[in-house]
């Protein structure tokens, strides 16, 4: 059914698998120094949006009492704020596959010129950073068959009546008798016309539409993906790393090329340690089956506050975090909802 095509050999329908690209430049930009330390402090947390912040997380849940929120009294407030290293790798891929659609008179442009390679094919990348997919005809893969499925007929048999356009009365289940007397439904037959079919007992062919002929190409897909990866230097509070995933913190720096160095020199070791292992290992990684178009790191610094406080003479926890102010608890005083 396809032909062959210089530079897509082994090209399938269904894919082919991901296609190596061109060999990437080397970076040229010299090793990036370190953020020279500048105002990377965070204002500590008063107590009035710390009680504030646990309000709102009590009142955010149906069944939880208000009052450790209201009448808990707060007895310490420790910060732990804690850096996050966050590393981007935007990739473009390719991938072909043989496909086909209805003909609807397009020209078959097959071997009327050299097809591009696939990654000389156009395609424009969305913004930076945002994942996006296109589908290519690519040129000069063009050619015109007939119909596999109808077999250039441009019809397929109904499968509801099999093809007979008729089918077992419902009400008298074909017998043409219901209750010892004629079935009113089938006029005794037995058998009432095909509503899917409109009693032809064929339909259109939707593989090519009813058109008789198929237009088949090599189908170029492209996507662009942002990798995203992140490292949280372990802050020994009792939160979880993976309540930080979904707040923000104070943005320290951010730097974005074709191809990053690790960033060097940055006060904390756990930072420097994190970029040089996931740059190196996500353009080692990525390389391999995808071209990357930019790289972005950035560091910020996360509020974590851990708040003790006591209520009813016992001691609690709890913590604020993010510049969102979320909350994390082992509530004290919970109840059963029933919804009606």
């Amino acid at each position: 059914m396809f032909g062959n095509v210089p530079g897509y050999e082994g090209t399938v329908a269904g894919g082919g698998g991901y296609l190596p690209p061109p060999m990437p430049i080397e970076p040229v930009a010299p090793p990036q120094p370190g953020p020279a330390p500048d105002d990377w402090s965070i204002p500590s947390l008063l107590e009035d949006d710390a009680s504030e912040a646990f309000k709102n997380f009590a009142s955010s849940h149906c069944c939880y009492s208000k009052g450790p929120a209201n009448d808990g009294v707060i007895t310490n407030m420790e910060p732990y704020n804690t850096y996050r290293y966050r590393l981007e790798t935007f990739t473009e891929s390719r991938s072909t596959e043989w496909a086909h659609k209805p003909h609807e008179g397009e020209p078959a442009d097959f071997y009327t010129q050299t097809a591009p390679r696939p990654w000389e094919v156009q395609a424009t990348p969305p913004s930076l950073f945002t994942n996006h997919t296109e589908e290519i005809r690519v040129p000069f893969t063009s050619s015109i068959k007939e119909c596999h499925s109808c077999h250039a007929t441009g019809t397929m048999p109904c499968n509801e009546c099999n093809g007979n356009g008729y089918k077992p009365c419902w009400v008298c289940n074909g017998s043409g008798t219901r209750d010892n007397e004629n079935c009113t439904r089938c006029d005794s037959t037995g058998k009432e016309r095909c509503t899917v079919c409109d009693y032809h007992g064929t339909k259109e062919c939707e593989t090519c539409e009813g058109k008789r002929q198929l237009l088949t190409y090599i189908k170029l897909k492209v996507e662009w993906i942002n990798n995203v990866e992140d490292h949280v230097v372990e802050q020994n509070s009792g939160l979880m790393v993976d309540d930080l995933r979904t707040v923000s913190g104070k943005e320290l720096f951010k730097n974005n090329q074709y191809l990053l160095y690790p960033l060097l020199g940055f006060p904390n070791p756990a930072i420097s340690e994190a970029s040089e292992h996931l740059v190196r290992e996500h353009q080692s990684k990525y390389a391999q089956t995808s071209r990357i178009l930019q790289q972005r790191q950035t560091v910020e610094l996360i509020p974590i506050t851990k708040v003790n406080y006591k209520w009813k003479g016992n001691s609690h926890v709890y913590f604020v975090y993010g510049n969102e102010r979320q909350v994390s608890a082992d509530y004290p005083a919970t109840c059963c909802c029933v919804i009606m």
